[in-house]
């Protein structure tokens, strides 16, 4: 991100205009641009100081009120994307996009990582059919495995929802 001119280079600028040197040449001399030097003296002249208005700022956010509440609802409810919240709240009258969902996910401390391990585990059949799987797992004939090699593979890669 930009930053500011500092203030010495400024304020050399406002004292060489005083000294009667023309803006141009000033601006030739700091090797600034002249359009630069005329904005800083023009500030001058109005304010009495050639500082930088303020840079930055505060944006309202756009998700407020009855979207608010009901995108808090569909993140606590699970499955889903940002994506997919975007052109759900499109259909709802409010025009947004990802990025700003993803603001609003983090803002409200809504987002979370996913786990190591996959969530069906913990239900009662993927459990069951895991336990029956360990059992059998040394009657398996190692002369029948096949070796395949997948260390190209990026594994961390996987969606979280969708």
């Amino acid at each position: 991100m930009a930053k500011p001119y500092p203030m010495e280079l400024r304020d050399r600028a406002v004292k060489f205009v005083q000294a009667s040197e023309s803006r141009h040449a000033v601006a030739s001399r700091l090797g600034l641009g002249a359009a630069t030097v005329i904005r800083w003296l023009d500030r001058f002249e109005k304010t009495g100081t050639a500082a930088s208005s303020k840079f930055g700022g505060y944006r309202k956010p756009k998700i407020v009120g009855a979207h608010r509440d009901w995108l808090r609802e569909c993140i606590k409810r699970g499955d889903f994307t940002l994506q997919g919240l975007a052109s759900e709240l499109e259909g709802r009258g409010l025009k947004v996009d990802y990025k700003t969902v993803w603001k609003f996910v983090h803002r409200e401390d809504l987002s979370f990582k996913k786990s190591i391990h996959a969530t069906e585990q913990q239900r009662p059949d993927v459990a069951r059919k895991r336990v029956s799987w360990r059992k059998y797992q040394p009657r398996i004939a190692i002369g029948r495995l096949v070796f395949i090699d997948e260390t190209w593979t990026k594994t961390n890669m996987a969606p979280l929802r969708g």
